[in-house]
């Protein structure tokens, strides 16, 4: 069984390399400001904020563009997100199972620190920020990549989808429906190679304040699709139908959908694409 070393003993757990926490924190740069956020956030933030962390096994970034906010569903202000161009830099971390409390722990102080040192980046907003428990994947193929390595294998695209339950629904019979109904009429044939599924964990109280509250979260689900393509090739196809389907489901309706791409890590790649109309 693999195991890691701990900085509490310097001996190695019996722990398996299992997924158990996402943190997914969706950012807007100020306009002007892009390409040096683009740079603290890959060349510091990434790792001072999260990657040093014990029991933070992975992590990635993604970016949406202004043509790919031009296919979010619904258009119009969400509760993720206030308008369909904002929310443009997504950086998407794995916690090791069972060891949540502790990261969390960690994380919130250190990132309480780096505001105290100065080390943070003034000059862009939180649009969404949360914690979310992981519930289970699905593989469009047997031997497809399993959930605790889709961050590292760098997929071309990525799409994220929230789901909220009808009143009187709750989210595990929305989640069932979605798991069991919904996706086996998706994923054969599709671009989708996994998806994985998630719900909501509370931030701690001391939490940095600029990242925003939402008093509806726990009626929400959050999903994860990694895609074999640029999500843009089959957007219609695969997501066009969703919200549609949910509504008719009875069970809950579509509260955000968007695609991305990876970012170019060393590079300033789609800073100058990351709004319709342009930069400025």
């Amino acid at each position: 069984m693999t195991g890691h070393s701990t900085p509490a003993t310097g001996g190695v757990t019996d722990d398996p390399i299992r997924l158990g926490t996402m943190l997914f924190t969706l950012v807007e740069p100020h306009r002007g400001h892009e390409v040096a956020y683009n740079r603290w956030y890959e060349r510091d933030h990434f790792y001072a904020g999260c990657q040093i962390g014990a029991f933070n096994f992975a992590g990635a970034r993604f970016v949406a563009t202004g043509a790919l906010k031009e296919l979010r569903l619904p258009g119009g202000p969400t509760a993720i997100s206030p308008d369909t161009q904002v929310g443009t830099y997504l950086g998407v971390y794995y916690v090791l199972d069972g060891h949540h409390d502790e990261w969390n722990r960690w994380a919130v102080d250190q990132v309480n620190a780096l505001h105290a040192a100065g080390r943070m980046f003034e000059a862009r907003d939180h649009v969404h920020t949360g914690l979310y428990r992981y519930r289970w994947e699905r593989r469009r193929d047997d031997d497809g990549v399993p959930a605790e390595l889709t961050l590292d294998r760098r997929f071309p695209g990525l799409a994220t989808v929230f789901l909220e339950a009808a009143e009187g629904v709750t989210t595990d019979r929305l989640d069932s429906w979605y798991r069991d109904e919904y996706l086996p009429t998706v994923l054969p044939g599709s671009a989708v190679a996994t998806v994985l599924a998630y719900s909501p964990l509370p931030l701690l109280a001391d939490a940095p304040g600029d990242v925003p509250r939402d008093p509806s979260v726990d009626r929400r689900l959050a999903y994860t699709w990694f895609l074999d393509e640029d999500p843009a090739a089959s957007w219609a196809a695969t997501f066009g139908g969703q919200a549609a389907a949910v509504e008719a489901s009875g069970l809950g309706r579509l509260v955000w959908a968007s695609p991305f791409v990876g970012t170019v890590p060393g590079t300033d790649t789609y800073t100058d694409q990351l709004w319709s109309g342009g930069p400025s």
